[in-house]
């Protein structure tokens, strides 16, 4: 025991030659036997909270929610306007506009399209490529912007069989009669990395923020779009590699 180590029996006494050491030896021991009595802390992993800022009660966000599924059950029952489903959608638009505009630069930086600068001719092509002038005549538009035009419409036919006629593992565009649509994801969703839902609103969200401001910037200084994409990536879009 401790006792025993401090003050052991006559019988056991030595002449100790260094008192100094063997104070010092005293007091680790004590130490020691000390923190050994200590219970030891359990460790438990903390689980992760997920952070979701949510508009406060009675804000913009809940209101307009609100105020659209009074106004428009209908819709609303569907998953039409301010609804998760809508947004999840719209972001999935905008994502497949970010590679189809990244893909029509790689093509025209890398000389795919045909004649870029040609008009179309009106005899062959009809109103369809006029921009401005009358039955006859005016200004057509361009090779490139006709075949832009064309991959547009394939694409959208696409898009409509999918949320239409939607194969069994695809998500349907419309919320089936009786299916509840997702809670809110609030003003910043919980930050899930991988293939998962919140990660899939966040790049949504940011590719249709993006769309908005390189739009703007287009305008602002009258200016191609792709122009616009080319000069926020330091000219890499357009420069032939």
């Amino acid at each position: 025991s401790l006792e025993a180590l401090i003050d052991p029996p006559a019988a056991e006494r030595r002449p100790v030659s260094n008192p100094r050491m063997a104070r010092t030896l005293v007091v680790a021991l004590a130490l020691a036997t000390g923190s050994a009595l200590v219970a030891p802390i359990a460790r438990t992993a903390t689980p992760q909270r997920q952070t979701v800022v949510r508009s406060s009660p009675g804000g913009f966000m809940e209101q307009g929610t609100k105020q659209f599924q009074e106004q428009f059950p209908e819709f609303n029952s569907y998953g039409w306007g301010v609804s998760v489903k809508a947004e999840r959608w719209n972001g999935r638009h905008a994502m497949f506009g970010w590679a189809f505009i990244i893909a029509t630069g790689y093509c025209k930086a890398h000389g795919l399209i045909p004649d870029p600068e040609k008009l179309l001719d009106f005899k062959e092509w009809g109103t369809l490529a006029i921009i401005s002038g009358g039955k006859g005549g005016g200004v057509t538009i361009t090779n490139e912007r006709a075949c832009v035009l064309i991959a547009n419409v394939h694409f959208l036919m696409v898009s409509l069989c999918a949320a239409f006629c939607p194969l069994p593992f695809q998500d349907t565009l419309l919320l089936e009669p009786g299916e509840p649509d997702e809670e809110p994801a609030g003003l910043v969703p919980a930050f899930d990395t991988g293939l998962t839902p919140a990660a899939e609103l966040w790049n949504g969200r940011l590719a249709m923020l993006g769309l908005i401001v390189f739009a703007s910037y287009s305008l602002i200084y009258q200016i191609p779009f792709l122009n616009a994409v080319d000069n926020a990536l330091g000219g890499l879009l357009l420069a032939p590699q």
